[in-house]
């Protein structure tokens, strides 16, 4: 029973999660992040936290994990220095950082974190310097000496010509009329400051960043006796226009003004949420071809796919970027948000010219250059950001390209261009046929097709899909990249030109030479009509040279005994269609006279049975054709190998053995 009473609360935290172990509640990521700074620091003594600083900068970062092993932020280098953490002080002659901070009231703890210009602020106002030293509980987001020196110098003389009213304003804005530590600072939470009930917005990233109105916490949870001090790495002004009205009294978003009219996205935009707007200037619009633009400005569906790829689902602050990270739009689509020194980086590209502009509702960031998603893109201009430029050249010089600018709902089988680099074929009727039936009639989505599916062609044929373990092909041709789904039409990156079937199996050996005597084999077999009907085959075709290669006294007796013909024949037929991209490294294969075929493929090289495959992939209506240069011998025909013998020994005398057991017993 005492066992029991000692073990119930252990099993009821378990029972409740993490969050409610003995260790108490989970920690915040800023905690996570110190707790990781603190173990790296150890080694120094108690209290020391590792300190990453940036190089030729006077920015310091707690560090986590990932940034302790690459020494780095932003791309640039930094070095570890050890410092006491937060609210921990050196004690001369000892090891680490023994002794806590004493306590003392807001305004003398402002001077311990390093804002000795806002403890000096707080003097010249004749309100605040009592606050700060009476009784209360407040919280002051307390901006570094550095942050004030950065101000211009037509603010600062705004704010000390006028202390009493400017300054004081300006302080209070920074304050809180309550404790508040950073285990309760939320993301994208609303602080009410004690400056006429204006919002702070706080915002705390999974990085173990927080952000204060974009401002980055240096230091947090200085305990005073009259409330906490955070440290920030800006003075923060208020808020006071959503997204919205910011873009209209911007000239700089004149075109992005009007796109925003014409989508019905306004009304998102001043809307209450937390959002990035990564918001395209006049010259980032003037940048795209005219017809590009326009058409995407009459198309609302596109526009509207074009605005929503430029806004993030959540508020994101330049200083909580360190490193990449991936984020997702209102449009679907992830964005690589990153940083190079002091730019940020989108899909690892500086086009951010400003950032940071506060707004009530999120924060915008400006941008040079437009963030076009594929759903607001012709087939065109998908293929121009992929390895397919030379198949859809050859669509432009066959007089073909309507079809992949206009508003069809298509999709677009397109070879790489790897594999015209031997040959590029010349435009002619039948190069028109073929690049015809490299377009679906539908748009499609690749998730969505199925093993046996067929689809039509503009050239009037009919693709069949077959769907293996690690490859979705249709026809010969396997996808080799993920769809891109434009505005009306899909790309499908294929690995080869496609060959639609052209007959039956028994059509596509009548008309090559090469298998002339397979032909009259197979017709001697009784296997024509077999092979003429609807089915699923892989038919490995010996040639007129595999025939020949045969000693003349074997082939004579094999082509006199139709039974055994038929039997070595149907060995060369598989019961399905296996395209030579669904292979893989070793498929076996049954074949219609019962046993398997082991078919290999090995640095684009086929075999079956060990066997090179000389052309691979020739299609028919009713299956696939692979030439082969051996006449493939079933099992019960090979020559038995010395382990077969063996067994066949040891099976033997199992039985005599047996047989003498029973009479024994008998």
């Amino acid at each position: 029973m005492a066992l029991l009473q000692r073990l119930l609360p252990l099993a009821l935290a378990l029972a409740l999660g993490p969050a409610a172990t003995l260790q108490g509640p989970a920690k915040s990521p800023y905690q996570l992040v110190l707790q990781h700074s603190r173990l790296r620091g150890r080694q120094h003594g108690p209290n020391v936290c590792a300190v990453q600083k940036l190089l030729g900068t006077n920015k310091k970062y707690f560090t986590n994990c990932k940034q302790w092993y690459q020494r780095k932020i932003c791309g640039k280098s930094t070095v570890i220095s050890y410092e006491c953490c937060p609210g921990y002080e050196k004690v001369p002659g000892e090891k680490g950082c023994p002794a806590a901070l004493p306590l003392s009231n807001l305004y003398e703890t402002l001077g311990v974190v390093g804002s000795t210009t806002t403890q000096l602020y707080t003097d010249r106002t004749e309100k605040l310097r009592p606050e700060m030293g009476g009784p209360g509980s407040f919280t002051i987001f307390a901006p570094s000496n550095e942050a004030w020196a950065s101000l211009s110098a037509e603010v600062l003389d705004s704010l000390v010509s006028n202390v009493n009213i400017e300054l004081l304003n300006a302080l209070r804005y920074h304050m809180v009329d309550r404790r508040v530590l950073t285990d309760e600072l939320k993301h994208g939470m609303s602080l009410t400051s004690m400056y006429q009930n204006s919002d702070i917005q706080i915002h705390h990233y999974p990085n173990g960043i927080v952000t204060v109105n974009c401002a980055r916490l240096l230091k947090a949870d200085h305990h005073a006796t009259n409330g906490v001090v955070h440290l920030i790495d800006k003075v923060i002004s208020t808020i006071s226009s959503n997204i919205q009205q910011i873009i209209e009294i911007e000239d700089t978003f004149e075109t992005l003004r009007a796109a925003v009219a014409a989508s019905g996205l306004n009304t998102l935009l001043e809307s209450e949420g937390q959002f990035t707007l990564l918001a395209p200037t006049n010259e980032a619009f003037e940048k795209i071809p005219a017809e590009t633009l326009n058409r995407i400005l009459g198309d609302p569906e596109a526009l509207k796919d074009l605005l929503n790829n430029h806004i993030l689902k959540s508020a994101m602050c330049a200083e909580a970027i360190v490193a990449g990270m991936s984020m997702e739009t209102l449009e679907g689509t992830t964005l690589e948000v990153g940083c190079s020194g002091d730019m940020l980086t989108i899909n690892g590209k500086a086009i951010i010219s400003n950032k940071d502009t506060l707004a009530t509702n999120g924060v915008i960031h400006y941008i040079d250059e437009l963030l076009i998603p594929d759903s607001a893109k012709t087939l065109f201009e998908l293929a121009a950001e992929s390895d397919v430029s030379t198949a859809v050249d050859l669509f432009r010089q066959a007089g073909l390209g309507t079809h992949l600018s206009g508003n069809e709902q298509l999709t677009l089988l397109a070879p790489l261009n790897s594999v015209f680099k031997d040959d590029t074929p010349t435009i002619d009727d039948s190069t028109k046929d073929l690049l015809l039936n490299h377009v679906i009639k539908n748009q499609l989505a690749s998730k969505n097709l199925y093993h046996g599916q067929t689809l039509d062609t503009l050239g009037g044929k009919k693709l069949r899909v077959f769907v293996y373990r690690n490859s979705l092909c249709i026809e010969n041709s396997c996808i080799a990249a993920h769809d891109k789904r434009g505005r009306y039409g899909t790309l499908f990156t294929m690995d080869r030109v496609l060959t639609p079937p052209m007959g039956t199996v028994m059509d596509v050996l009548k008309g090559d030479h090469r298998f002339s005597m397979l032909v009259a084999a197979i017709q001697t077999a009784g296997l024509t009509e077999t092979l003429h009907r609807e089915g699923v085959y892989t038919v490995f075709a010996p040639t007129n040279e595999a025939f020949q290669a045969m000693p003349p006294e074997e082939l004579n007796k094999l082509l006199g005994n139709a039974k055994e013909l038929a039997n070595i024949l149907k060995y060369h037929i598989g019961d399905e269609i296996l395209v030579s991209g669904g292979i893989g490294a070793l498929v076996r294969l049954k074949s219609l006279q019962g046993d398997k075929l082991e078919v290999s493929s090995k640095n684009n090289a086929v075999c079956v049975n060990k066997e090179p495959v000389a052309e691979t992939d020739i299609m028919a209506t009713n299956g696939v054709v692979y030439a082969i240069t051996s006449v493939l011998q079933p099992p019960a025909n090979r020559p038995q190998e010395r382990g077969d013998e063996l067994a066949d020994s040891a099976l033997e005398i199992f039985k005599q053995a047996s047989a003498f057991s029973k009479v024994r017993r008998l």
